[in-house]
């Protein structure tokens, strides 16, 4: 039974009684009839224990957050509601230390928490390539601080590790960004070939080296910021670069500093909310639970 709720403090008044909270996520989660999460068999029945349920095929028993990222928590569901509707509805995400003030939990739990909750964010699959307008910039984020505006001087340019991100946007319509292993041309035109479609209305970059000699695109625009281009009619990498901003103003201006094995997480939750921008609240929250599929345990997390 879905139930309505359209900002935090309705939020917290509508799922007092954590039971209502679990129902609400039965309903999402089993929206196409009850299954079991360890085979996949679509007969279940529920046990003398509440919300416990037995597998008619299997024969294990299970509840309706066993094969989540809520498997063997220990909060109830209605304060994991809560960090849900933070993490989506704010713009550049919430803070660790923030969240774990918000709901009296330790800073640990909090961080666990997030990630989990950026792990149910991220991206399965791609199997609709972008084909209007797309853009496609590369940026470095870390390094030390007095070089953090540095195009590329991450890699080789003795100013400090930086991470290299790729992404794509097409004008009106979907961001993919990603972690790669290096700004190599191999790496950034392998990016372009899986996600924008060779049928692409234009294709925009900049004149860095990688992109160059780019085949199989009809329409392929190169802007040089190096001689002071920034448009030519509608050829432009604005949007992208737009991307690039909110990302590291998300990381400077929240967590401040993000390691090079969890940045994609992060680029993972920014692309998230930023392709659900048009959602309202509520939907985008429950668009999450739509999407919590799949355990993250702490083991694997730090390992």
């Amino acid at each position: 039974m879905f139930q309505e709720f359209k900002t935090l403090a309705d939020l917290m008044v509508t799922f007092q009684d954590n039971e209502v909270a679990i129902e609400h996520f039965k309903a999402i989660r089993w929206r196409n009839g009850a299954f079991c999460p360890h085979c996949e068999h679509n007969k279940v029945y529920g046990l003398g224990r509440k919300g416990i349920y037995r597998c008619a095929k299997c024969r294990k028993n299970f509840s309706i957050t066993v094969g989540t990222i809520f498997e063997n928590t220990k909060l109830p569901l209605r304060i994991w509601f809560g960090a849900i509707w933070l993490i989506t509805n704010h713009k550049k995400g919430i803070a660790s230390t923030t969240l774990a003030t918000d709901l009296g939990i330790t800073q640990k739990s909090a961080w666990f928490i997030l990630h989990r909750l950026r792990h149910a964010a991220r991206t399965k699959s791609f199997n609709k390539p972008l084909h209007g307008t797309v853009e496609v910039d590369d940026t470095y984020v870390g390094g030390k601080a007095i070089n953090r505006h540095g195009r590329r001087s991450g890699i080789g340019g003795g100013y400090g590790p930086k991470t290299p991100v790729v992404g794509a946007v097409e004008r009106s319509g979907l961001t993919v960004a990603r972690v790669v292993v290096d700004g190599s041309k191999s790496e950034l035109q392998g990016f372009i070939r899986e996600v924008v479609s060779p049928k692409a209305e234009m294709l925009v970059t900049d004149s860095h080296a990688a992109y160059g000699k780019l085949t199989g695109y009809e329409r392929h625009e190169i802007i040089n910021h190096n001689r002071g281009e920034y448009r030519r009619g509608k050829a432009h990498t604005n949007s992208i670069e737009s991307v690039w901003a909110l990302l590291k103003r998300q990381i400077i201006g929240i967590p401040h500093w993000v390691s090079p094995k969890h940045l994609d997480r992060y680029v993972g939750e920014m692309t998230w909310r930023l392709n659900r921008r048009t959602m309202d609240a509520q939907d985008r929250m429950n668009d999450l639970l739509a999407s919590v599929e799949s355990r993250l345990t702490y083991r694997a997390l730090i390992a």
